[in-house]
């Protein structure tokens, strides 16, 4: 005979509880923070963060954060463009404001790729862009 634990793990708890999107704005070209954004414009700053911050580089950010494409330099442009939109889609989609993200255009332009797509969220599409250094000669 087994004997029975209730240790109250076994209750039913609701992880749909949809967190305020209300933060700071950040003004990237004074580097300050200029009052609070919401909703839509809280949701592009915190695309331009994740594709501006190398995913695993930083202790201070989860491993889920962020985009990995500084090792794509040196690479061959038939493998770095699938990858850049597999990796920008990974990335983002971890926000769960987004749903999808997609029409992906490249564009190659002396050792750069300028990565323009859509991405698909709970307050509309957004309209957004990535520059990738890809070789030297840039």
């Amino acid at each position: 005979m087994n004997p029975e634990v209730n240790d109250g793990l076994l209750e039913d708890f609701d992880q749909a509880i949809e967190q305020p999107s209300k933060t700071f704005q950040l003004n990237t070209v004074k580097n300050r923070i200029v009052g609070f954004i919401d909703e839509i414009e809280a949701l592009k700053q915190a695309i331009f963060l994740i594709l501006n911050i190398e995913r695993y580089d930083h202790i201070i950010y989860s491993w889920n954060y962020g985009v990995e494409l500084n090792d794509l330099f040196g690479k061959p442009i038939p493998f770095v463009l699938p990858e850049i939109k597999r990796r920008v889609t990974e990335a983002l989609v971890q926000d769960d404001r987004i749903d999808s993200v997609d029409t992906f255009k490249f564009e190659v332009n002396k050792g750069k790729v300028l990565a323009t797509f859509t991405v698909h969220s709970i307050y509309g599409e957004i309209e957004t862009e990535k520059e990738v250094l890809i070789n030297a000669a840039a």
